[in-house]
């Protein structure tokens, strides 16, 4: 009984972390994977904060390889952790 809680994977979950790019009309997130999520983060927040309507776009590493998008069209961002094995 003792040992169902003992998960031999525990070492082996990893975690990696996601962009959430909320669109303004849109429904769901732009869920978007780079090497660097901080940096495209601030990038976006930066962006939000000017209002001033550019077109972004990024290479990614997950599903969505490139994403175009304008600026003024960003609701809102967030960083996602997520934990995989």
């Amino acid at each position: 009984m003792a040992q169902q809680y003992n998960n031999p994977n525990a070492q082996n979950i990893k975690k990696r972390y996601a962009i959430l790019a909320f669109l303004k009309g849109s429904t769901a997130p732009l869920v978007l994977y780079v090497k660097d999520p901080q940096a495209l983060y601030d990038e976006l927040v930066s962006l939000i904060q000017t209002q001033k309507a550019v077109v972004v776009e990024k290479e990614t590493d997950g599903p969505i390889k490139r994403v175009c998008f304008l600026s003024n069209q960003l609701a809102a961002v967030a960083i996602q952790e997520e934990q995989y094995i």
